[in-house]
């Protein structure tokens, strides 16, 4: 059995353009349903702890049509995140970046999460994240000062399919920023850079993305 650190944005309220985001709910819930399956465990982790702000737009119908992840979330199964300042990295066989806008606010820069990151790499363990949750892949510097990502195959959520209107109002552009760094891609669903490293495309890359896990943490059983 592996451990499994899933890191969840704790939410992003812009009151000033009435926009509140979070953690994206399939991008958690399927991966750890997967996982969990397989029989690895799956421990939560977010900047402030406790019950991370969700984007009501992922449990809503048009995501989540027959309320899977809804029942999911209002069962609690995410209700109680350890703080990434409590977290001790050499604990876990991967870390797991949720998606979801929030992971642009308070997630991407997080020196702490970073931290975690270079650890886990560090310890010839799995790096992987889903969407938008590679936004803190880019700030995450190796000893020579680069990106972890620098020179990798990448993807994450495209521009181009961002909503209208929204990227204006984000911190950055996620597809902008990865390509500074490395080689990212929007046609595949799921990218290895390196045997330690993946990324997952969207919400609909959730379960290859797991999957993908899955077979990585059992060969390196």
């Amino acid at each position: 059995m592996a451990k499994v650190l899933a890191v969840l944005s704790s939410g992003h309220n812009d009151a000033e353009n009435n926009y509140e985001t979070g953690w994206w709910g399939e991008e958690l819930f399927a991966p750890m349903e997967i996982l969990k399956k397989a029989g690895h465990e799956v421990e939560l982790a977010s900047p402030l702890g406790g019950k991370p702000t969700i984007d009501q737009a992922s449990i809503g119908n048009e995501y989540d049509p027959e309320g899977k992840y809804k029942n999911m979330y209002e069962a609690g199964l995410a209700d109680n995140t350890q703080r990434l300042s409590d977290i001790t990295p050499e604990d876990y066989d991967a870390v797991f970046i949720v998606g979801g806008h929030g992971a642009m606010y308070d997630l991407a820069e997080n020196e702490t999460l970073h931290s975690i990151i270079n650890s886990v790499y560090d310890n010839g363990k799995i790096v992987s994240a889903v969407c938008h949750g590679p936004a803190p892949l880019i700030w995450t510097k190796r000893p020579n000062g680069e990106s972890i990502l620098s020179g990798l195959d990448v993807t994450g959520y495209p521009e181009a399919v961002e909503p209208e209107g929204l990227p204006a109002i984000l911190p950055f552009s996620l597809e902008g920023e990865m390509s500074k760094v490395a080689n990212y891609t929007a046609d595949e669903k799921v990218v290895w850079g390196n045997d330690q490293l993946v990324t997952g495309r969207d919400p609909f890359s959730s379960e290859a993305l797991a999957e993908e896990l899955v077979k990585a943490l059992d060969k390196k059983k």
